[in-house]
């Protein structure tokens, strides 16, 4: 029966380049071409010269297919004949457990005595790899088939370099993912999830974060530069279901307005001049994440109506497109500027005001939370040491942290971090002294400040915990709870500030009075 030889090539294929899952495409084909070979299952073969092995990649019978990484072995005369062979490019096996190449990949695969055709794969002059085609037990191969083989070599070596590339990728991209998921770790390990002054200062604050964390409304961030309202948009989405997802921060005053569209929308190739490729946006970059607006007071007008949309239907356009993408994103936004006096100028847009206005959050200064300074200054000499590749942590002088309890801050956390890291640059000692803040305090902010202490002994954590709570006990005339108690000042659980006592020895109740 004469075999029409162009729609045989065709017709397998399209069988054997259908899928880039390489063992259903082998399936299909072997279907295909046991109407005109004696054909029981295939195999897809590579060979790694250095090492001698062949790995078989994948198998199909007419019962099924399956992806393997079967690697066998292939002894010294095995891999003499393999390099000999190598100019043929379709070879018949009478039977393969006869042939010392093809023996170790049949003996694997249950088929040592089968016949089979073997043909090279080769594409531009490379060898990429092998496909075997097993006799059915019953009809011989003729010379016929082989040339029918010869026809789908480049079909042959196409599908496999393909479901190679495709498997190197999906590596990759596990390998990607896996990186990824090391590296979040990383970052909150390094950074840390707990907030400092949790328990004291920003216990209200933290109360508030931990209410609305599981949910996806909006979160309105407002203080005075340098309070932290990165950490607390960060605590929010840590501690909330979107974790796993982006945290993309974008600082709106920091865009030019020429660019705020396209940086938070993107734009399509060929929107304006320079747009020679297509480009996300930040907000299509934060899908199944977070998006923190820093400094939200400082978007343009237009921008303003367009992110109200985000806000309202979850859409975004790209700049030059008109395709609408649905993006699925919590947005968290903050301020130091007055938003109301911002309404009432006609600066800001009062729909947005009062769809980002869901859950404010007030962040209070450094000087109303004295409390927290220790605990900042202490973290931030253990940040810049790592920093600075110092060996040990030096402490700070009882009249520093006098100086820094005293100062009003009006940096804050900000201000703290910097006064820490110019003491640190200034002093290479065991014992680092501020001597530099303090000298134009704001006359207004003076009265906020905690009162003076004397000097003390060199300090560790816990003797400026127990100093701070020794100022405030006097400060309480000893009483520890109460509207005039020392844990109302501390913010603090009196228990609590109980048990901290007597770990520090802090004498209380009738030990404090004897």
């Amino acid at each position: 029966m004469a075999i029409d030889e162009k729609a045989f090539f065709r017709e397998a294929t399209l069988r054997i380049c259908g899928s880039l899952e390489i063992e259903k495409a082998l399936f299909h084909c072997l279907q295909y071409i046991a109407t005109f070979i004696p054909a029981s299952q295939m195999s897809f073969h590579v060979y790694d010269r250095s090492r001698g092995i062949v790995e078989t990649v994948a198998n199909a019978t007419h019962e099924g297919s399956r992806a393997l990484s079967l690697h066998s072995q292939l002894s010294d005369e095995g891999r003499r004949q393999a390099e000999k062979q190598r100019s043929i490019r379709v070879r018949l096996i009478e039977r393969l457990g006869d042939d010392l190449v093809t023996a170790p990949v049949a003996r694997e695969l249950g088929a040592l005595d089968q016949p089979a055709l073997v043909m090279d794969l080769v594409l531009e002059r490379t060898f990429l790899g092998i496909v075997s085609v097993f006799g059915n037990g019953q009809d011989l191969f003729t010379r016929e088939h082989m040339r029918l083989m010869r026809l789908l070599n480049k079909p042959f070596s196409v599908a496999l370099t393909n479901s190679l590339r495709y498997r190197e990728l999906a590596v990759l991209r596990d390998l990607l993912a896996d990186d990824n998921r090391y590296l979040h770790d990383e970052l909150r390990r390094i950074a840390g999830e707990n907030v400092i002054g949790a328990d004291f200062g920003l216990r209200g604050v933290m109360e508030q974060v931990r209410q609305v964390a599981p949910l996806d409304s909006p979160v309105l961030l407002l203080g005075e530069t340098g309070t932290g309202k990165e950490v607390i948009a960060n605590a929010i989405h840590n501690t909330s279901p979107r974790r796993p997802g982006p945290f993309i921060k974008v600082n709106c005053g920091a865009i030019p307005q020429t660019l705020m569209d396209s940086e938070l929308f993107g734009h399509e190739k060929g929107a304006f001049t320079g747009a020679i490729t297509q480009k996300r946006g930040l907000i299509e970059r934060a899908r199944g994440g977070t998006l923190f607006l820093d400094e939200v007071g400082e978007l343009p007008p237009e921008a303003q109506v367009r992110l109200l949309r985000v806000l309202q239907e979850k859409e975004i356009v790209r700049v030059g497109g008109t395709r609408t993408l649905t993006v699925d994103i919590r947005i968290i936004a903050a301020t130091h500027r007055t938003l109301e006096d911002m309404l009432m100028r006609g600066e800001f847009r009062e729909d947005l005001y009062f769809r980002l206005r869901v859950f404010p959050i007030a962040i209070p200064p450094l000087r109303r939370r004295p409390a927290d300074i220790p605990a900042l200054a202490q973290h931030f000499i253990q940040k810049k040491v790592r920093e600075m590749k110092r060996h040990h942590a030096p402490t700070i002088t009882p009249d520093a942290m006098d100086r820094l309890m005293r100062y009003p801050w009006p940096g804050n956390v900000r201000e703290l971090e910097n006064a820490v890291e110019r003491a640190l640059i200034l002093n290479h000692g065991p014992v680092v002294d501020i001597t530099d803040i303090g000298a134009a305090t704001p006359p207004q902010q003076k009265a906020e400040a905690p009162p003076p202490d004397a000097a003390g002994e060199a300090l560790a954590i816990d003797v400026v915990m127990a100093r701070h709570i020794r100022r405030v006990l006097a400060m309480c005339q000893g009483r520890v709870e109460g509207p005039r108690g020392a844990a109302r000042s501390l913010q603090i659980n009196p228990s609590t500030l109980r048990k901290r006592m007597q770990k520090l020895g802090i004498p209380y109740g009738r030990k404090a009075r004897g």
